[in-house]
């Protein structure tokens, strides 16, 4: 892991990794904890970028070398770190080295019953073809799994969280606070991104994946709706409380996305997939998350330009689809080994709900 230690790789591998090395009973758990580290991450930014610690013009430039500790910190962690046991079995036949750090990841040597599962999926899957990212969108058994991690992702982008995100104190201001009381309320929705985040991790091998989601994009939904009114009404009427409504909208927005849409797309395409086509499933989803992302932050500014306190209107019509998309089309992976999430896209004319989930012993015993 830590010789593929860079950044844009590591979007892609480290919720990927947490998937493979967790227990399917704190899979949700595990995967989420990469999302509450990302939210820590532009927390610490948001209040190294403050004028009163680095945000001067005389000091910003040293806000750059504060990622350098941790970068130094990962390395010498990575270094600690065994590699997936999963992948020792499948992709590198090496059972003696994956059971070895088994054993270390959970703390006992009673690891025969997992160490089956992986080599019977490296058994089933000799027997299928090399997979390409071209084979996702042709085979149809990876096809829709494909079509659901993609819009599970732009989900996540395209709800308008990082319009939020990195235009937080110009909307603020536009909703008349002062600039200090501006850079307060970022602050703020940061904290409460991380705060909630840390819930979201665990609330989600309790509730599920799915539950979650559709929480998350109906409450941003309502609070999408609530801000985009506030902005709309206060182009006719400026009053304080104006102001007021459209910061407790984006924050009652920021708590809706960490309860489920902030953390789950980055796991859940891991899930979805088993050893031979996982990688490149999840290489897809990161490159569509950050393609979405950057027409965020591009497309953003112009839409506040030219229609202005209607800019959120084409993320509130994303989200009710989102919404839509999800409770029809996307299943419940919580309680379910990857053998059992994979075989719901290779059973007809079954619900998803029907399909037996493992108990909370059967879990704890994988």
């Amino acid at each position: 892991m830590s010789k593929l230690n860079v950044a844009g790789i590591n979007t892609g591998i480290a919720p990927m990794y947490l998937s493979e090395i967790s227990t399917v009973g704190l899979r949700g758990l595990c995967g989420t904890f990469n999302q509450l580290c990302i939210t820590l991450g532009v927390l610490t930014s948001t209040v190294v970028g403050l004028n009163t610690v680095l945000g001067r013009s005389d000091t910003w430039q040293y806000a750059f070398g504060v990622p350098l500790v941790l970068v130094v910190w990962q390395l010498v962690a990575l270094s600690c770190c065994p590699e997936s046991p999963r992948f020792l079995v499948i992709q590198r036949q090496e059972d003696l080295e994956a059971e070895r750090a088994l054993v270390w990841l959970r703390g006992t040597t009673n690891v025969h019953k997992e160490m089956q599962e992986m080599i019977a999926e490296r058994d089933a899957q000799r027997r299928e073809k090399q997979f390409y990212v071209c084979d996702l969108f042709r085979d149809p058994e990876l096809r829709k799994p494909m079509v659901i991690c993609i819009i599970m992702h732009l989900s996540q982008q395209w709800s308008g969280i990082n319009a939020v995100i990195y235009y937080s104190t110009s909307i603020f201001m536009g909703a008349g606070l002062r600039e200090s009381s501006a850079e307060m309320a970022t602050l703020a929705t940061g904290a409460v991104n991380s705060s909630m985040t840390l819930v979201s991790a665990l609330l989600m091998d309790r509730l599920g994946r799915r539950t979650l989601h559709l929480t998350g994009l109906g409450g941003m939904f309502i609070f999408s709706l609530i801000l985009t009114s506030g902005q709309i009404y206060q182009t006719y009427d400026d009053h304080n409380w104006l102001g007021i409504i459209c910061v407790m909208a984006v924050i009652g927005y920021i708590i809706f996305f960490a309860t489920g849409p902030g953390a789950i797309p980055w796991f859940f395409t891991a899930e979805l997939f088993a050893q031979g086509s996982r990688s490149a499933a999840v290489s897809v989803g990161v490159v569509v998350n950050w393609a979405a992302n950057a027409t965020v932050g591009f497309v953003f500014p112009i839409l506040q330009k030219n229609i202005k306190a209607y800019s959120f209107i084409p993320f509130v019509a994303f989200l009710g689809f989102s919404w839509m998309f999800t409770f029809y089309q996307v299943p419940e992976t919580k309680g379910r080994t990857i053998e059992d999430i994979t075989a719901l896209f290779r059973v007809k004319d079954i619900p998803y709900q029907q399909i037996p989930q493992h108990s909370d012993s059967d879990s704890e015993s994988q």
